[in-house]
């Protein structure tokens, strides 16, 4: 990377960085509201949270920078909130932007020459960067070092520019897809998992408060158990339910309201959605329960592959309705329970009950 091309994005360095502010700024600003502050506040993730708890402490003890840190699993369960809680607790500037904003090497050097000492570079959707700007950060990490080239042509050098210490946190939604060359320099790399209903419980109490809904124990859970383990669809749903209550039960937040105001948004009991429930019935009706590519059930639901592998997929396994399998995606017994269909039987459903185990049947053939 050459000296001119840095200069050059420096000055566009802030617009990189504050562009997706600005543009998800009304939609984040409820949000932001809602969400915890401290890491203990944080409900859920015990394990990640204690790990971070030490890692925080003793930086702070010996005066140094946080290590790098990967968070990745399905959205919507703390990724960005953690690494905002870590700069509070940390007592340092948070600098936040995403892989899709960072398009040239230039944009990323022009952030990085613009960090203070112990700063925190949060790059969400970091599986998204191009190889060349993914390269700058390699010896960023490393060495807190900027390699750019002076000149052109046959005078032309390479030149090392030292950098402050800082932290990288990166969060995706997709870790396979981050190369072993990054993924291998983070010091700390921590998988979320899906919160329990007990968990979202708590969340949603604590969001009610802050919005200042009286919300009965039954209410919270009632939210809790249909929000699909995520905080973000919890909230999301807390803040239906407000509106529901004001609008048709004179501001009365009770379990049957809660119920009712859920019911319209047609998420069910277990908290699948309309597009759920339509791909799992395609796949028990039209495609006798698959195996079933992704790109055709994708393109038969008339969704992104992507859409479904991220964001419907994840909840449809955890909660035992489809399996993964060398030859498609295939629907549970479960799932014909829950949308109260008979499966058909054929040769690609063969459940363990089907198939005698060998010693048995080698026993069988020999008393013959």
């Amino acid at each position: 990377m050459s000296k001119e091309e840095i200069d050059e994005n420096s000055l566009q360095s802030d617009d990189i960085v504050n562009s997706e502010d600005m543009v998800n700024s009304e939609a984040r600003d409820d949000e932001h509201s809602l969400r915890p502050k401290a890491l203990n506040d944080f409900q859920g993730q015990e394990r990640i949270l204690e790990n971070l708890q030490i890692s925080i402490e003793a930086a702070q003890g010996r005066g140094e920078p946080l290590d790098h840190h990967l968070f990745y699993g399905p959205p919507g369960l703390g990724k960005t909130t953690l690494a905002n809680i870590i700069s509070r607790e940390m007592d340092v500037s948070l600098r936040l932007t995403s892989g899709p904003a960072l398009e040239r090497a230039g944009d990323l050097a022009a952030i990085l020459t613009n960090l203070k000492e112990n700063d925190i570079l949060f790059i969400d959707e970091i599986h998204r960067l191009p190889r060349t700007v993914e390269e700058i950060l390699y010896p960023a990490m490393e060495d807190f070092a900027l390699d750019i080239i002076i000149g052109q042509g046959p005078a032309a050098r390479s030149v090392s520019l030292k950098m402050p210490p800082f932290t990288l946190i990166g969060a995706t939604t997709r870790f396979s897809l981050i190369g072993s060359p990054l993924r291998d320099r983070f010091g700390s790399v921590y998988r979320l998992d899906f919160y329990e209903p007990e968990t979202l419980t708590r969340i949603v109490k604590r969001a009610a408060g802050l919005l200042e809904v009286n919300l009965p124990e039954d209410a919270a859970y009632e939210i809790a158990k249909r929000s699909r383990g995520t905080p973000r669809v919890a909230n999301r749903i807390l803040r239906r339910v407000r509106d529901f209550t004001q609008v048709r039960n004179h501001g009365l937040t009770d379990l049957e309201a809660t119920k009712t105001a859920i019911n319209l948004l047609d998420i069910d009991d277990i908290g699948l959605e309309e597009i759920d429930r339509r791909l799992l019935k395609m796949l028990c009706t039209d495609f006798s329960g698959g195996p079933t590519g992704l790109s055709t059930l994708s393109a038969a639901i008339t969704e992104e592959t992507d859409t479904v592998l991220e964001v419907y997929e994840p909840f449809l396994i955890k909660e035992g309705l489809i399996q993964r399998t060398p030859r498609g995606r295939v629907a549970t017994e479960k799932a014909f329970k829950h949308l109260k269909i008979t499966p058909a039987k054929h040769t690609s459903q063969i459940t363990f009950a089907d198939i005698e185990p060998a010693d048995t049947k080698q026993h069988s053939n020999s008393e013959e």
